[in-house]
């Protein structure tokens, strides 16, 4: 039973990754291909980590996906957040310089 939870979220969390990776190419501007690597990203490594975390069911490496997962909500907004900031700032100087 628990390798077939194991394989969920593995499976989830590859397909959300996945996702991220269709989305930075697929998407047209930065500010969407943004959102899709941060938001599809940060939920398919999350997921992985946690049926890892399953998998070997130790508390040291518990502790670790934990903090892991942590660092990675409290880290994607930010860089996504400075991403666009950079990109809207050179998106209104390229609209000067054309315009």
């Amino acid at each position: 039973m628990i390798e077939i939870l194991i394989a969920v979220l593995l499976l989830i969390g590859s397909f959300f990754a996945l996702v991220a990776a269709i989305g930075i190419f697929r998407l047209p501007d930065v500010l969407m291909r943004m959102h899709a690597s941060t938001k599809a990203g940060t939920l398919g490594s999350s997921l992985i980590l946690i049926g890892a975390a399953v998998y070997f069911g130790e508390g040291v490496t518990t502790t670790r996906v934990v903090a892991t997962i942590l660092f990675l909500m409290l880290t994607a907004p930010i860089a996504a957040h400075m991403l666009g900031r950079a990109a809207a700032r050179n998106y209104k100087k390229d609209t000067k310089n054309t315009g």
